[in-house]
């Protein structure tokens, strides 16, 4: 598990990090460019993610099609080269360019699902929380890196570190990730239309959309309000973010431990988005530097409990060979949230200020909160494992009209019956194969 695992979550990560390291300082350092305005810096942060959002999806069909590493080499090249545009401009409209191209190589879904690919489900949940943990991972080095890289060289420094670390995912690609594993599923694909309109899928993407776009704001608020607003020296900004990422270290191993073996990833998603809560209501209400950084704290804490399970949680509602497809329009989703996080963010704080963004912010959350009480529980999906000779004779469309029964799909030399639980049992499955064990 682990020669797939890291390699693949080292390259998701490296994902985020471009995107990370620059949230911190950005609308900051981004008002010394040439041409620059508060709206185009909301662009330059947002155009990252709309690339990545309208990429995402068809990079995972295509991955779905030719094979995941060739799709993974393509979108890798196209963000080196935006990041080389970055690294080499002081001009607001090359540097939006630059981002443009970066997120083009809207890879993170078709990693995600060549990890899924790899890994049983009932092992998912680890390889994805190592996958979790490598992000916050990034997250963390970013947050420290960041200001502390941005005050010494630059903000092109930040730019150059992304290329570097591009140029070894993709060197890690050809040479330590295993050859693919081919899935056929024995139930017919679904359209992108039906894949949109499920209702599951749907709040997950609608999860990962306003997780990120929450991250994003706060990441443009934060420097803004604390230097700007609050008088904070800038150069000390590692120091907070330090201190959020403790505890939200503790916050990431504590959801991922409890989400996956115990079964309470939903719980701990409604759990996140209450203390998203708590954290831009305090935003919304105080002018004062310490209570603002509590909430920076607890914002930190709700977001590291998501990342461990959250695209776990995605996989298992997709269907075994459409998980490009799937995680692609999930991905999608948080980059967009992402880019709308930075766009209205820039807005907001243009129009009318940190109070009134942050108090809307909070409506959306308490909204969010009702809507993914009704998502299906995860932990009663489960699976069954099958030697293709032992259903050498078997009828399997015995289980097509089953209630409960999801998906039947042949992956390598086993065969493999997924269900949920709530509605159906193992022997009930066992009985319409005609078998007594598995």
């Amino acid at each position: 598990m682990f020669k797939t695992t890291l390699p693949l979550s080292f390259i998701v990560a490296t994902r985020f990090f471009g995107l990370f390291i620059i949230l911190p300082v950005f609308s900051l350092y981004a008002e010394n460019l040439e041409g620059a305005t508060t709206f185009l810096i909301g662009i330059c942060v947002g155009i990252y993610a709309l690339m990545q959002m309208l990429l995402q999806t068809p990079f995972g069909i295509l991955s779905d099609k030719i094979g995941r590493k060739n799709t993974m080499a393509i979108g890798l090249i196209i963000f080196i080269i935006g990041s080389l545009v970055c690294g080499f401009t002081n001009d607001i409209y090359v540097m939006i360019f630059g981002r443009f191209l970066q997120g083009c190589g809207a890879v993170g879904a078709v990693a995600i699902a060549m990890i899924s690919d790899f890994i049983k489900e009932e092992e998912r949940g680890k390889a994805m929380a190592i996958m979790g943990g490598m992000i916050g991972l990034s997250f963390a080095f970013s947050m420290v890196l960041s200001p502390i890289l941005s005050d010494k060289f630059g903000l092109s420094s930040l730019f150059h570190i992304s290329t570097f670390l591009t140029i070894l995912c993709l060197v890690l690609l050809y040479t330590i990730v295993p050859k693919e594993i081919k899935i056929k599923s024995l139930q017919e694909k679904i359209t992108i239309y039906e894949i949109l309109k499920d209702k599951d899928l749907a709040l997950m993407n609608f999860t990962n959309f306003l997780q990120k776009m929450f991250m994003t704001m706060a990441f443009f608020i934060i420097p803004i309000v604390l230097v700007e607003n609050m008088g904070y020296l800038n150069e000390n900004l590692y120091k907070i973010y330090i201190i959020a990422m403790v505890f939200g270290f503790v916050a990431m191993g504590l959801a991922g431990a409890m989400g996956e073996k115990r079964g309470f990833a939903k719980q701990i998603l409604l759990s996140g988005i209450v203390l998203f809560i708590l954290a831009y209501g305090i935003f919304a209400i105080t002018d004062n530097q310490m209570v603002f950084i509590i909430g920076i704290v607890i914002f930190f804490i709700g977001f590291n409990m998501h990342e461990p399970i959250m695209q776990s949680t995605a996989s298992k509602f997709a269907k075994s060979d459409q998980k490009g497809a799937v995680l692609g329009i999930f991905n999608g989703a948080g980059y967009f949230g992402n880019f709308a996080g930075g766009v209205f963010a820039g807005y907001m704080m243009g129009k009318f200020g940190l109070h009134e963004l942050a108090m809307f912010v909070t409506i959306i959350a308490i909204v969010w909160f009702l809507l993914l009480i009704s998502l299906t529980n995860p932990a009663d999906f489960k699976n069954l494992y099958f030697d293709l000779k032992s259903l050498k004779d078997t009828d399997l469309n015995r289980l097509q009209n089953l209630r409960g029964f999801i998906e039947s799909y042949q992956k390598d030399n086993s065969f493999v019956v997924k269900y949920n639980s709530k509605f159906i049992k193992k022997e009930d499955i066992l009985l319409n194969l005609g078998l007594k064990n598995g």
